[in-house]
């Protein structure tokens, strides 16, 4: 919602997964929240501390989705189905809303459960929940990708 949890931590650890693999000349990637209340603000601190538990940095400042943002990817993630219908609202056209999936359908882990729970009001286990539900998501989204 604000960019400052689940998205930015998703795009480093997809970053992450091109530069292991030497991939990342063929990928762009961007996080951005549907909400514009973080907007400039680094991540969470409590989610930095988590994905620099696992090696991870969590660099860039939130930002808030834009219909430009169709224009310039092929694929916008969302977090869960909330983040979904309002990335629905800001697609211009049909075209535009084919290309907005959710992260956990890459999850062989999710089940019906498709929603990456958002961590903000909880404590560190959510945030830890939440790491390695993104980080199952991006390899397996990566695979899909790369077609393996």
């Amino acid at each position: 919602m604000g960019n400052i949890c689940r998205s930015p931590l998703a795009e480093a650890l997809f970053q992450n997964l091109l530069e292991q693999r030497g991939l990342q000349s063929g990928y762009m990637t961007a996080s951005a929240g549907t909400g514009n209340w973080h907007v400039g603000d680094p991540a969470d601190s409590r989610m930095r501390v988590t994905a620099r538990r696992h090696g991870i940095e969590l660099r860039g400042r939130a930002q808030q989705v834009s219909p430009q943002d169709f224009d310039r990817f092929d694929m916008l993630l969302a977090m869960d189905w909330e983040n979904q219908v309002q990335l629905r609202r800001v697609a211009r056209d049909d075209s535009d809303r084919a290309r907005i999936r959710l992260l956990r359908e890459f999850d062989p882990q999710a089940g019906a459960e498709l929603d990456v729970p958002d961590p903000y009001f909880g404590g560190a286990d959510g945030f830890e929940r939440v790491y390695e539900m993104v980080a199952r998501a991006c390899e397996h989204l990566l695979r899909e990708l790369e077609g393996e």
